[in-house]
């Protein structure tokens, strides 16, 4: 067997040497190959490897590209900085770790006492979230915790008592029982929760208060982008003459909605508005601004339109005090803040907290040069 196995690998052998002989290789090529091979680095033992990178080598070859000079990239345009500083002020919270997101609820605890708490809800945060998002919700144990001092067990749960949009900012309700939440709830039913909210709306209110009494259904808008959104279902609408009005048979799915409004400051073609809702229907305060006042809220890209969805369209000359073009309105948050919350007439203590403005909104004021009453004679 071994006398075997050498024959068939001489045969290998020699067949292997009579195929090479047959490649020929042009003639500047077996010199650049013959080159190669006789030149191994001086000092060194020609091993066949890759000569391996030292530190030093490489710490040379960083310092010297550190060194070159960079192209210099280009500055940012007005509307670009604009743009980042729409995002740097209504974003940065939107998508955070949980405990980054009750960290900073714990630093804005507007007022607490031993039934209740109410925070500064930032921008764009739901308050409720069923696809497991962070929300406000998702945090309050997290929440609730800090506020005992970070104890292993808390005894006093948070519980939302009263609902806030995503978009909205300012003060929220927290209860620190189910049985308080009950009780406010109850209260709210009565009219005994007081809220106040801020917005600022493109145009201008006319008379400049009042009480919208409309009520709101919700309706499909059919399209290229089929949607749904909440309209107005009036009880009344002009009679045959065109002289008067004639009371028609609510809609049974539209809902009675109440909003009382009052104009703090109108400029540049924009106002700051004070709105108060006695009822809490899906964005009663947006459809009552749009439709029945055909004041938009500003960044209320919603309602701007009746039958499609696109950004809101604003006037040129509120386009040049904000700084933006039409091209980038997309980027405008809307501006409703919920100023101030107010409970009276209960077991529970008396309060009236106010939120302070968030910083895109103290902007938005100054370029549309819209001022606010002081807080000693705001009521």
């Amino acid at each position: 067997m071994n006398s075997c196995r050498r024959i068939a690998c001489g045969d290998f052998k020699s067949g292997l040497s009579v195929a090479f002989s047959r490649v020929k290789l042009p003639t500047n090529s077996r010199s650049r190959c013959h080159a190669a091979a006789a030149k191994p680095a001086p000092g060194s033992v020609d091993t066949g490897e890759k000569p391996r990178l030292r530190a030093i080598d490489l710490a040379q070859k960083l310092q010297q590209e550190k060194s070159q000079p960079h192209a210099e990239e280009p500055p940012l345009s007005g509307q670009q900085k604009r743009v980042m500083e729409l995002k740097r002020f209504s974003l940065p919270l939107q998508h955070v770790h949980p405990n980054v997101l009750a960290k900073h609820l714990h630093r804005g605890v507007l007022y607490q006492d031993k039934d209740v708490v109410v925070i500064n809800k930032p921008y764009g945060v739901p308050v409720r979230d069923d696809s497991g998002a962070t929300s406000i919700n998702s945090v309050l144990p997290v929440l609730s915790k800090m506020m005992a001092g970070m104890k292993i067990k808390s005894d006093s749960p948070l519980f939302p008592c009263l609902k806030l949009e995503k978009e909205t900012t300012g003060a929220f309700l927290l209860a620190r029982s189910e049985k308080v939440v009950e009780q406010i709830l109850n209260l709210n039913r009565n009219n005994q929760v007081e809220r106040k909210y801020w917005v600022i709306t493109v145009g201008v209110p006319v008379p400049s208060e009042g009480v919208i009494d409309i009520p709101i259904m919700e309706r499909e808008v059919t399209g290229p982008r089929p949607h749904y959104k909440m309209a107005l279902s009036p009880l009344f609408r002009m009679n045959d003459a065109g002289d008067g009005m004639t009371k028609v048979r609510a809609h049974r799915q539209a809902h009675p909605a109440v909003t009382k409004y009052r104009v703090l400051d109108s400029s540049s073609g924009c106002s700051l508005v004070e709105l108060q809702p006695f009822t809490g229907v899906k964005h009663q305060m947006r459809v009552h601004m749009a439709l029945a006042l055909t004041c938009p809220i500003l960044g209320d890209h919603k309602y701007s339109h009746l039958n499609k969805l696109a950004p809101q369209k604003l006037p040129e000359r509120v386009l040049e005090k904000l700084g933006l073009e039409q091209s980038k309105i997309r980027h405008l948050p809307l501006h409703v803040l919920a100023r101030q919350i107010k409970l009276s007439g209960t077991n529970l203590a008396d309060i009236r907290v106010s939120c302070p403005l968030p910083k895109y909104f103290i902007q938005t004021l100054n370029r549309l040069h819209l001022t606010f009453p002081d807080e000693k004679n705001y009521k």
